[in-house]
């Protein structure tokens, strides 16, 4: 899948609206092929923005886990290690 789009489960504290709106967005990009909307399709594209946010909003309210919530700087520590080796010349 798209790279950009970072794992939202589990954290502490939540994801926020924000990181939701982006995920989402991220997510209609990709589908749709094009980082920017005609302005014909630009209705669609925010329609469906909304509703993919929407969705993952419900799903991030199901999902239950007993794993302890995982913490954003150590995982950005990590991403950035696995960036770091994947782009090493």
């Amino acid at each position: 899948m798209c790279r950009n789009i970072h794992q939202l489960h589990n954290f502490d504290p939540p994801a926020t609206a924000e990181e939701i709106h982006a995920a989402a967005l991220q997510y209609v990009r990709k589908v749709a092929g094009a980082a920017r909307p005609s302005q014909a399709n630009q209705a669609a594209f925010d329609q469906a923005v909304a509703a993919v946010a929407a969705a993952t909003a419900d799903l991030l309210a199901e999902l239950v886990t007993t794993a302890a919530p995982k913490n954003r700087e150590e995982e950005a520590a990590k991403a950035r290690a696995r960036a770091e080796r994947r782009y090493a010349s």
